[in-house]
């Protein structure tokens, strides 16, 4: 029915303001429909500075990341922890990502690499494109000329050295030393040093101090240190018997070779790579961790310096370090000391729960907590689930890990989170795939091989975009009012 009024004011109102716009009625539609409206977006990258990953999955971008470049802009710390089952692709991504650090002049790389393969490391191959010769640390090979690390090596500060050597008898004994043993460690180390400097901070004879004469002092400790805490001489060496028997099976025992004599000379630390090739010691041994920590405080002192070098630490079996409460100390404080002087640590560890569940839960999560870049290969859905909890990952990250193809990873980035598929060129391909001996495409011609990547490539885009238009999906509501 005609109004007369509302048709007067609308009149009104239209000659002070202008026209009024039309009313419009909703309009039900659905998604597929309506997406046509919006223009196609895709989440902002980290910045076109830095070495080349790939390229992200959903949007087709390039994906470029670079923890020195990113560092006090988007990134709190340049640490970062890489996650996933073997094969598929933690450790290609690893040797790419190094050879296209070292494109740029200003950068350092050290790899402590704990895989083997032929009777050598998995960057062995590396190293000889490199011109350079792997630090193989072997006790069999020790004995006869091989490779030591001295953990009282005079490169290392008097306390850098009673603190590593705490930490070898705290790893090798697990459990931590109590006041009395760790007293008689400290007097011991104490006397040693003073028999071998010459009043300027130099040394009063021809070699190194080294452990065996750490034994040595444990087992005949001086007078003076019992007079100077008013306690019997026996009583400072019963205290430190069980310190003794530790530190000899590292001279005396089947740990020896290593690290009971001088370091050797020749160790060249101003080579762009270093390798420590620590393939020939038995992984579930108690030699691993005590090696890391070793190297860990002996490159702390000896190869991080103030002259802006830009300096990557890569630790594969990291959980050999994360998972000791012990280690796990010295290097938390390498981290946090290293961070200031252009260090980046890269721990690579096959499950979460390895380090988050074990007896350094607190150290571990310490760590976690600094490495502000997190790249996650796939894990079964349980496994998934326990690191989306404890990384803080969204959901829909949480359930694309358990179906990721080797090559595809999530990458959380300070919480910028991406699915990024890791690009090989063909002249990097033959240096960075290390399970030959496993894979049947090694005996394929080259154009064959080439053909079955090129289609594994294709299968595995065309799955991750399935997965990203099923969250989409699943997200949105069916239907949508425009």
């Amino acid at each position: 029915m005609f109004d007369p009024l509302g048709a007067l004011t609308e009149a009104f109102t239209s000659f002070l303001y202008g026209k009024v716009e039309t009313t419009r009625l909703p309009v039900r539609t659905s998604t597929g429909q309506a997406q046509a409206v919006y223009l196609p977006t895709a989440a902002p990258g980290l910045g076109d500075s830095g070495v080349i990953i790939g390229r992200e999955v959903y949007s087709g971008k390039g994906y470029i990341y670079d923890p020195f470049q990113l560092y006090g802009q988007q990134l709190p710390a340049p640490h970062w922890l890489v996650l996933g089952e073997s094969g598929n692709g933690k450790s290609a991504l690893e040797k790419t990502y190094v050879l296209r650090q070292l494109r740029f002049r200003d950068r350092q790389v050290v790899v402590l690499d704990a895989q083997g393969e032929d009777g050598v490391g998995e960057w062995n191959l590396i190293a000889q494109q490199l011109g350079i010769t792997p630090i193989r640390l072997d006790p069999t090979a020790a004995l006869n000329g091989g490779i030591r690390l001295n953990p009282l090596d005079p490169s290392i500060t008097t306390t850098g050295q009673l603190a590593l050597l705490r930490t070898i008898i705290e790893v090798a004994m697990g459990h931590g030393l109590d006041e009395r043993a760790g007293f008689a460690l400290k007097v011991a180390h104490a006397a040693v040093l003073s028999t071998y400097e010459d009043g300027t901070g130099g040394l009063s004879r021809s070699r190194q101090p080294v452990l065996s004469d750490i034994v040595e002092q444990l087992r005949h400790p001086e007078p003076a240190s019992a007079e100077a805490m008013n306690v019997d001489i026996d009583d400072v060496r019963a205290w430190g018997l069980d310190v003794a028997l530790v530190l000899d099976r590292l001279v005396d025992g089947d740990l020896r070779g290593m690290f009971d004599g001088p370091t050797t000379a020749g160790i060249d630390l101003d080579a762009p790579l270093i390798v420590f090739d620590l393939s020939h010691i038995d992984r579930n041994s108690i030699a691993m961790p005590i090696l890391m920590a070793i190297v860990g405080v002996w490159l702390e002192h000896t190869w991080i310096r103030p002259d802006r070098k830009k300096r990557i630490f890569l630790v594969e079996e990291a959980w050999h370090i994360i998972n000791s409460p012990f280690v796990a100390q010295l290097f938390q404080r390498l981290l946090k000391f290293g961070r200031r002087l252009g260090l980046s640590f890269v721990a690579v560890v096959h499950h979460l729960s390895d380090v988050v569940d074990g007896a350094a839960a607190r150290e571990a999560a310490a760590i976690l907590k600094m490495a502000s870049t997190r790249t996650i290969y796939a894990q079964k859905a349980d496994e998934a689930r326990a690191t989306g909890r404890v990384l803080g990952l969204p959901r829909w990250a949480v359930e694309i890990i358990p179906t990721l193809t080797p090559g595809i990873a999530v990458w959380d980035v300070n919480g910028n989170v991406q699915v990024v598929k890791h690009l090989i060129t063909e002249a990097e391909r033959p240096l960075v795939y290390t399970d030959r001996a496993m894979t049947e495409s090694a005996s394929l011609p080259t154009d064959e091989a080439r053909a079955l990547a090129l289609a594994a490539d294709a299968e595995a885009e065309a799955r991750a975009e399935a997965i990203a238009m099923e969250r989409q999906l699943r997200d949105e509501s069916s239907e949508t009012v425009a």
